[in-house]
């Protein structure tokens, strides 16, 4: 039953995304298109009585045209041969085929279509001119062009002029296809795929190509936008992925700490041998109360002054033997005390404009009772930003 269904929805028609706006666009290019061309057509066409000045056809040719400017189906190219070409072929099953019209209509159509494959001008109204001709048993090749090419041309110019005017591209350029990759070189699509992979690059022109290749049909949509479109789905999901992911899932947990006691010269061989910038200064709770920083060891050795700087540094982390000293020891006493924190469960996403312009480089971050549980830092945020663009 539930295959029956959803067998069924398949004849349910989509959603029309467009709005007001757009629909009355399309209506009004097409009332204006047909009557240009239809009042043209009748002006330069009045040395021929008889010959009608609109054909059927040019109505669906409209609404491609007005309707999806961008579309291939819709261009200059496949307006003007499509009708022109597949009227021809129709005209040629009447004089082959006239005696017999339900195999002339039936080779027209076809034949047309499979013409329209090889001019490269797909064009679904060229059925129909196809048929025409044979249904009206026109043996004149003149009606080819007269009406039916002057129709579709003027029809472009009309498409041209009005979708121009309101805002839309056309002709509208067909990207060629890229060089396909080799065999296996092609980045795994979106979903699943690409969530295993894990680190796998985002995929590119060439990776669309050949899943269009491998597709084989034929789409009612230029590359172009089909990229456009694909890639936009991929920013909005990444920055859906942004804002689920917390601190928690990218800090390093492996945080060094020292304690407002610990002597400078372990804070620095700590700093040096981690290759670490900042260590978060906690209590005996592991409670945040500062964050010591190579700026700090910097301003304690006043390194401002670049004279002899790497004695000033030796001078600063030594110990010093005596019971009284005249600078500073210990951690708490060249720490920043106004550190910034963060929860573990704070979005992300909320600390990337600290990051981007208040000069934060570590964050530590707190868990229950603000204790420390890790620390965030530029390169942990720019690799979290990485992978959720890779996925």
């Amino acid at each position: 039953m539930s295959r029956f269904r959803h067998w069924l929805q398949a004849f349910r028609p989509a959603p029309m995304r467009v709005d007001a706006r757009e629909r009355l666009r399309v209506v009004a290019g097409v009332i204006a298109g047909l009557l240009l061309t239809g009042v043209l057509t009748e002006l330069l066409s009045r040395h021929m009585p008889g010959v009608p000045w609109l054909i059927a056809p040019l109505g669906a040719s409209a609404v491609l045209v007005f309707g999806v400017p961008a579309s291939p189906l819709a261009q200059p190219w496949a307006v003007i041969m499509g009708n022109t070409a597949s009227a021809l072929v129709g005209i040629a099953c009447v004089h082959l085929f006239g005696g017999a019209p339900e195999l002339a209509a039936a080779i027209a159509v076809g034949g047309a279509i499979g013409l329209m494959f090889l001019l490269r001008c797909l064009h679904p109204p060229g059925g129909a001119a196809a048929l025409l001709m044979v249904l009206s048993g026109v043996h004149d090749w003149h009606f080819a062009l007269d009406p039916v090419l002057l129709n579709s041309v003027l029809m472009v110019l009309a498409g041209m002029a009005y979708n121009g005017v309101t805002g839309r591209k056309y002709p509208h350029p067909q990207t060629a296809l890229s060089a396909a990759p080799p065999q296996g070189g092609a980045t795994q699509g979106a979903g699943g795929a690409i969530g295993a992979m894990g680190d796998a690059p985002p995929f590119t022109g060439v990776d669309l190509d050949t899943v269009l290749a491998h597709y084989n049909q034929v789409l009612d949509i230029p590359r172009d936008d089909l990229q456009a479109i694909v890639d936009e789905a991929a920013l909005l999901a990444a920055r859906r992925r942004m804002s689920t992911l917390r601190c928690a899932d990218v800090m390093s947990r492996d945080v060094k700490s020292v304690a407002w006691g610990t002597p400078l010269q372990e804070a620095w061989s700590l700093m040096r041998t981690h290759h670490i910038k900042a260590l978060p200064v906690v209590d005996r709770a592991r409670r945040v109360v500062g964050i010591v920083t190579l700026a700090d060891f910097m301003r304690g050795a006043s390194l401002d002054v670049h004279d002899d700087w790497a004695t000033r540094l030796r001078h600063l982390i030594r110990p010093t033997p005596t019971t009284h000293s005249d600078k500073p020891e210990v951690v708490g006493q060249i720490m920043s005390r106004q550190v910034r924190v963060a929860s573990a469960d704070r979005p992300l996403a909320e600390l990337v404009p600290l990051f981007a312009a208040t000069g934060h480089h570590h964050i530590p971050i707190v868990g229950d009772e603000a204790r420390l549980v890790g620390i965030l830092t530029q390169s942990d945020l720019v690799a979290a930003l990485a992978r959720v663009d890779r996925l």
